[in-house]
């Protein structure tokens, strides 16, 4: 039984590099039906920013985001009778995601440069 789990998820991944490399595919194809000419799939824009900075930058701000929300809920489980075991999950997910939208924007931000 335990063993379904690892499989299944095994099997979704795979599901969904197959969806996607074979989507790409017909799309390339049927481009190039039409006509257009193949070299924008090897072109891309020459000022865009690499994708592992935006990565680092995004999971800066999550993990910034996750820190706020520890030392948030520190301070409300330490000045109030509120239950910890709901606050604690609460303002980190909430401030994580704060922090992924902070790091959206600056990403855009950056982008634009």
């Amino acid at each position: 039984m335990y063993m379904l789990i690892p499989i299944s998820f095994f099997l979704m991944v795979f599901g969904i590099a197959y969806l996607v490399y074979s989507t790409r595919n017909r799309e390339r194809l049927a481009l190039i039906e039409k006509g257009v000419d193949a070299s924008i799939f090897l072109e891309g824009r020459n000022n865009k920013v690499p994708a592992w900075k935006v990565f680092v930058l995004n999971f800066a701000f999550l993990l910034i985001g996750v820190g706020l929300g520890f030392f948030i809920a520190l301070f409300i489980s330490t000045y109030t009778q509120m239950n910890s075991d709901v606050i604690y999950p609460a303002t980190i997910i909430t401030m994580s995601g704060v922090g992924l939208l902070a790091g959206f924007h600056r990403a855009k931000d950056l982008d634009k440069e």
